[in-house]
């Protein structure tokens, strides 16, 4: 039984700090994928802005929309104090872009109170507030591209989550933005919420259709991520089901042993009259003992080293951030654990069981076994 436990537990706990690793990631992804499921891409050079309000205004009748924001994206420099830094410009609408992001929960520092109302009023990433050492209340220069800086006051902080968006991203007012960029339209792109997720490269491919222009949905925009998790989720169960075949050998070892030292019992109880199958039944159901009693105990056990090892202080501020060891909590974790283990037992305990059951009563007590 403690192979059943141990193999159940590592199972849990592989896979639990193994897809741990990978939810960090997975964890700033899925929250900019839940906001932003599509992003639609618009020329060059819009011919006008009203273009960008039919677009919104066509695309909110679609079904699966719940909320779409403009967007007027644009590369300036920034510069605080001896400090300087390109940046990724976001000119948004304060109310439909709140509505269609979470861009009110990623806030650290400050509040949106202010950034409302002030049209000089900026939001700043978490790793570039860092680098250009400023906090809200603070000023920032940018630079716009016709050599002009412009000074605005940072009201908030934003951590997206994704280290090379936080280290580069800035919010301000899309009319602001259309000045400092010198840019005839309001809009470069326009960001969806979807109310379902799994749509967006049908919607996507529909909004190309409609209004011929670039449509990404998140599938598309995050394959090379999503390949990334494939490819360690599969190399988990691989190490983890080598670990379950070495938990296999060992059930069967204990139950051939316990074969081999009950010889003479078995004779006894051959000869009493119980049938072959009868003798393998009682291994059959000696290993369904050691599945339960292993699969209830190692869940157990597997939750409890799951949940010691996720209060494991560390410091991760790479693509995702992260204090603790981070593990993912799966029911299907437990639930894979147990399915595959009772196969195990069930293979380990046949062979044994069928040996038994092929015992000659006769030879046995005679002191020879067959």
């Amino acid at each position: 039984m403690y192979c059943r436990l141990l193999h159940v537990r590592i199972f849990a706990l592989g896979l639990g700090g193994i897809d741990g690793v990978g939810s960090g990631r997975a964890l700033a992804l899925k929250q900019t994928i839940q906001h932003s499921p599509i992003t639609l891409i618009q020329s060059n050079d819009p011919p006008c802005e009203n273009v960008s309000a039919g677009i919104q205004a066509r695309s909110r009748q679609f079904a699966d929309v719940a909320a779409c924001s403009a967007v007027l994206r644009g590369t300036v420099s920034a510069r605080a104090g001896f400090d300087n830094a390109t940046v990724d410009l976001f000119g948004i609408d304060a109310t439909s872009h709140l509505q269609t992001t979470n861009l009110a929960q990623q806030l650290t520092a400050g509040s949106l109170d202010e950034f409302r109302n002030n049209p000089n009023a900026i939001i700043i990433g978490s790793r570039l507030a860092e680098f250009l050492q400023v906090e809200p209340g603070d000023a920032l220069q940018l630079l716009s591209p016709g050599g002009e800086y412009r000074r605005f006051a940072i009201d908030a902080i934003a951590r997206n989550g994704v280290g090379v968006v936080d280290a580069v991203r800035v919010y301000c007012h899309v009319r602001v933005a259309q000045t400092l960029l010198r840019k005839p339209f309001a809009a470069s792109m326009i960001v969806y919420k979807l109310r379902d997720l799994e749509r967006a490269p049908t919607v996507a491919r529909a909004f190309e259709n409609l209004f011929q222009h670039e449509a990404q949905s998140w599938q598309d925009r995050e394959e090379a991520n999503l390949q990334l998790f494939m490819t360690v989720r599969l190399s988990a169960a691989i190490t983890v089901s080598l670990i379950i075949l070495l938990a296999g050998f060992g059930i069967f070892n204990v139950l051939t042993m316990s074969v081999l030292s009950k010889i003479k019992e078995i004779a006894i109880l051959r000869s009493m009259g119980y049938r072959a199958r009868d003798i393998s039944a009682i291994f059959l159901w000696q290993g369904a003992m050691i599945a339960t009693a292993g699969s209830v105990i190692g869940c157990i056990a597997g939750a409890a080293f799951t949940l010691g090892v996720s209060k494991i202080p560390i410091q991760v501020r790479a693509s995702w951030y992260a204090n603790h060891f981070l593990v993912a909590w799966n029911w299907q974790h437990y639930l894979w654990a147990t399915l595959l283990a009772v196969i195990a037992v069930f293979i380990a305990s046949y062979v044994p069981a069928r040996r038994a059951a092929q015992l000659a009563p006769v030879a046995t007590l005679r002191g020879s076994s067959a």
